[in-house]
């Protein structure tokens, strides 16, 4: 993937004390996206909340229940998606959640592009360790990389103990996009990764002048246009 390692603090943007003539320029009119740009994208959170089977729902439009043991180490899969008509490429990582493995997702914060970080509804235990694993995500990977909590396992009503509430205000607490999910019935799983995937194309091609792309607030409104259609 076109990774993008956390550097150095530079000094007045890459080391130059005052920007040249053809850096305003540059910045005016940015380069074209480059469709051959793989973002990478990591699932993080508890063993047992559902990342392998996030990314199989979302790869593969199915979800195939007892069908995953706990991941060891990790793997990818690369997906394009089409994003008003310019693909987008994400390399999509799934993480193992045991501890013993907590080393080796450390090293694939770094270049990571965007952290799609899951809990499970119905594990409170899962819940409360994202404080956890957002206290690496802001040690381990770069600045700008893009955040999404996601609740999953949403479709178990009857043994949820986590209400969306608490998730609601912990990404506010946090400065990150929240939407509850279910792999099993695929709820808002597509949107998750497209939301992603949108804010990274934006980045790119996005002006000085114009209004950074909100993770947030896409999704939002995304909900509600499903609401309204449903």
């Amino acid at each position: 993937m076109a990774a993008s390692d956390i550097g150095s603090l530079r000094i007045a943007q890459n080391g130059r004390p005052n920007s040249l003539p053809g850096d305003e320029l540059q910045s005016i009119h940015p380069e074209p996206y480059d469709e051959e740009a793989i973002h990478k994208t990591i699932l993080v959170g508890d063993s047992g909340v559902g990342k392998t089977s996030l990314l199989v729902q979302f790869d593969q439009c199915k979800f195939q229940a007892g069908a995953f043991s706990a991941t060891v180490g990790i793997g990818f899969t690369n997906k394009v998606v089409d994003v008003e008509g310019t693909k987008v490429k994400l390399q999509i990582w799934d993480t193992a959640g045991q501890e013993r493995f907590r080393s080796i997702t450390h090293a694939y914060y770094r270049d990571a592009h965007a952290l799609l970080l899951l809990y499970d509804v119905t594990n409170k235990a899962s819940f409360d360790n994202i404080r956890a694993w957002l206290a690496e995500i802001n040690e381990y990977a770069q600045e700008d990389v893009v955040i999404m909590l996601l609740g999953n396992k949403a479709d178990i009503a009857g043994e949820r103990v986590i209400r969306r509430e608490d998730g609601e205000r912990l990404a506010r607490e946090y400065g990150v996009a929240f939407m509850e999910t279910s792999a099993k019935t695929g709820m808002n799983v597509e949107l998750a990764f497209m939301a992603v995937a949108r804010d990274l194309k934006m980045k790119k091609t996005r002006r000085p002048n114009e209004p950074k792309f909100n993770v947030a607030d896409y999704v939002e409104q995304e909900k509600k246009n499903a609401s309204c259609c449903s």
